[in-house]
């Protein structure tokens, strides 16, 4: 544990998650009017927005998408603080 401690950090974990070399994400909508992120992204979205719709996926319209990013735009982030 203690070896595996000196070389473990944070980048070296980013280099082993599926989304390896892309930016963590801004804004992570979740449909289906559920208020969790069940086990989805918990790495990548520490300091993301997050936008909760009762649409479920299919029915997912670009209006609704619009309005996240009305509701995103309005926000002032503060980065987990």
């Amino acid at each position: 544990i203690d070896d595996l401690a000196q070389v473990l950090d944070a980048e070296h974990i980013a280099e082993h998650l599926y989304t390896k070399g892309q930016p963590d994400p801004d804004l992570l909508i979740r449909t289906s009017g559920e208020q969790r992120l069940s086990g989805f992204m918990l790495w990548q979205s520490a300091h993301s927005e997050f936008y909760f719709c009762e649409a479920y996926w299919p029915d997912f319209r670009k209006v609704d998408f619009l309005r996240a990013l009305r509701n995103y735009a309005q926000r002032e982030r503060r980065f987990g603080g």
